[in-house]
């Protein structure tokens, strides 16, 4: 791939997307992949810094999507922060990226389609999941612009789903809003702890920089596309994380193994928590199908250069879609869906997803004014931040998150070293 992102090998995709169907791709995979997921540990961890910790989460996201958006908009290619990272680092910076990327988010893949099993059919929840995978996996396959009206659909359904929730804890009779007390119990590593788990909630606005080489005039849409998509997820997650939090108070919603439906009983709504399984299932889905688009898009761009199997670089004629890169991923993560209980999932993609991000800073970072350089404090900040909060993440997410990315610095090594010899 050239200077400008354009493909070196294998076809090109073809651009479909608009603003609101790039702005959709970011929501479907943030609401759905945080708010069911993520209230409560992070809740574990903060106490009644829950806002707090939330609120700095959003934080070094926006330093993110601003870094992204910007190099998304000179770079507008397949790949996400692998590309930049190449681009503007060099090949190994890139290359850790990916990995990162891949490997985290195909867990991550895992850890949806099992909540979409459990919400669904608890005692078969793993067929469920596979059965999950392999529907999304093959509406991925026949094109980008129907996976982007299943997401149109599930958002809608979502957000319905939400204020309802929000709506009930509100007004209900129960409410505990004096218990909030923002925090009053909190410390300062349970709220970066916090902000780390939550981080995971808003890291799907890299899908629309990921799938830069489907958008429309990408050097206008995305910049537009991902702090649009950011900024209505923030304002969805601090409404729902208030609601919840004013009639569970932090110590039940610590210990809710279903919060939001545990929230609707409490506010004296009992006739909601079936519908609150509904939209926990229809979110996980929007999310499964938003992380698959995104983590095949990233294997395409490193199939390309060689970094995977080159075979997984191959575009399909009719459906100008990475075909090879969607089956191997679909495949992959039906079989961890299968098998592996990825409940602790958030912590290990939260840390893949801040490394891959602390390297889009960096590439951002040297960007040039005229090349649309952000405030020189933005890529600033959300490195550091970046650095901060994936180890401020439990020390088990940290160990295995590192050591990924100690395998993935091994295997380019030895491939650099084989290519030499």
């Amino acid at each position: 791939m050239d200077s400008v992102g354009t493909p070196a090998g294998g076809g090109e995709l073809k651009r479909y997307l608009g603003v609101s169907d790039a702005v959709l791709i970011g929501l479907g995979s943030m609401i759905g992949a945080g708010i069911f997921a993520a209230l409560a540990p992070a809740a574990r961890a903060a106490g009644s810094g829950l806002l707090l910790g939330l609120t700095l989460a959003a934080v070094v996201a926006y330093c993110n999507a601003t870094s992204s958006a910007r190099l998304a908009a000179r770079y507008p290619a397949s790949g996400g922060t692998y590309l930049y990272g190449r681009e503007r680092l060099g090949d190994f910076w890139g290359y850790l990226a990916g990995w990162a990327f891949v490997v985290g988010k195909t867990a991550s893949c895992a850890a949806m389609a099992l909540t979409v099993g459990t919400y669904a059919w608890p005692g078969q929840a793993h067929a469920v999941a596979v059965a999950a995978v392999v529907a999304l996996t093959a509406l991925n396959y026949t094109g980008v612009q129907k996976s982007a009206r299943l997401t149109r659909v599930i958002v809608t359904v979502v957000l319905a789903v939400l204020a309802a929730v929000v709506t009930a804890c509100l007004t209900g009779g129960t409410a505990v809003a004096a218990r909030l007390d923002i925090g009053a119990d909190a410390t300062a590593g349970g709220v970066l702890q916090a902000a780390g788990l939550l981080f995971f909630a808003f890291a799907g606005y890299a899908r629309i920089a990921t799938l830069g080489e489907e958008v429309r005039d990408p050097a206008r849409t995305i910049p537009r596309a991902i702090p649009l998509a950011l900024a209505i997820t923030l304002v969805v997650y601090a409404c729902v994380a208030v609601a919840a939090l004013s009639v569970l108070g932090p110590v039940r919603l610590a210990h809710a193994s279903e919060p939001l439906t545990e929230a609707v009983r409490a506010a004296g709504a009992p006739a909601l928590a079936p519908v609150v399984r509904v939209g926990a299932v229809v979110a996980a889905l929007g999310s499964l199908l938003a992380l698959i688009l995104g983590v095949s898009r990233t294997t395409l761009a490193m199939a390309r250069d060689r970094h995977l199997p080159h075979t997984l670089a191959a575009v399909h004629p009719r459906f100008g879609v990475p075909h090879h890169a969607e089956l191997a991923i679909g495949a992959v993560v039906a079989i961890a869906a299968a098998t592996v209980d990825v409940r602790g999932a958030i912590g290990f993609s939260s840390f893949g997803v801040l490394a891959y991000y602390a390297i889009a800073n960096a590439a951002a970072l040297t960007l040039t004014p005229a090349e649309g350089r952000p405030p020189r404090g933005v890529p600033v900040l959300g490195l550091v931040g970046c650095a901060v909060l994936a180890f401020a993440l439990p020390l088990n997410s940290v160990i295995s998150g590192a050591a990924v990315l100690a395998v993935g610095a091994a295997v380019h090594g030895a491939r650099k070293a084989g290519v030499r010899s």
